[in-house]
């Protein structure tokens, strides 16, 4: 066994601060807040709904999270959930939040970047002129408790067990999977038809 391997068969909690940042960052590409925070809250939320080991956990750990920046491709480096095995959900809330859920325990923590961290920055900085800077730094030392937010939640009835059905859309006649349909004046609708779409279809003759 490799230390390379070994250290990442490591408790996440276990593992040297320094080495889950490097790891977080040959992932997503650049080191920033974003990736420190990332790596702090999933430190923070693996341990506390008791998964130690989150890559072993398989489907055994979903997480839910609320913004699409930079900490969530830590906490995907860190966990290994991903939203192709649907252990990674996205929802578009702008909230620098994630909930870990332990599918088997059924615990479930949501950790969430405190407003005032960025506030506090400097001052586990001192020296550091540049605001960003500051924060990487303060953000690896900061405790816990002026970081991050910590609250035991229950999840709303149907956010994990979505039935395996696929039905068709009554207007574009297009499939729709795991129960995403709507339903609007007794027809079965995939979202963008019921209006609820990111996009909408060109006129003919418009570039």
């Amino acid at each position: 066994m490799t230390p390379a391997i070994a250290l990442a068969e490591a408790p996440l909690a276990q593992r040297p601060f320094d080495e889950l940042v490097e790891e977080a960052v040959a992932f997503h590409g650049h080191l920033c807040p974003g990736q420190v925070l990332g790596v702090r809250m999933a430190v923070t939320g693996c341990r506390e709904v008791g998964i130690p080991l989150p890559r072993r956990a398989g489907k055994g750990l979903v997480v839910f999270v609320e913004i699409d920046r930079c900490a969530t491709d830590a906490i995907q480096a860190l966990t290994g959930v991903s939203l192709g095995k649907r252990t990674l959900k996205h929802l578009d809330y702008g909230k620098m939040a994630a909930t870990f859920v332990n599918v088997a325990g059924g615990a479930a923590v949501r950790v969430s970047a405190r407003d005032d961290a960025r506030t506090l920055a400097p001052s586990y900085a001192p020296g550091e002129a540049d605001a960003r800077q500051a924060q990487i730094q303060a953000y690896q030392v900061m405790p816990e408790a002026a970081l991050l937010s910590i609250e035991p939640v229950v999840l709303n009835p149907g956010w994990l067990d979505r039935r395996r059905v696929r039905v068709l859309c009554e207007e574009c006649g297009e499939g729709i999977n795991y129960q995403r349909e709507l339903t609007a004046g007794g027809r079965i609708l995939c979202r963008p038809c019921g209006g609820e779409g990111y996009y909408s279809a060109r006129p003919p003759g418009r570039r």
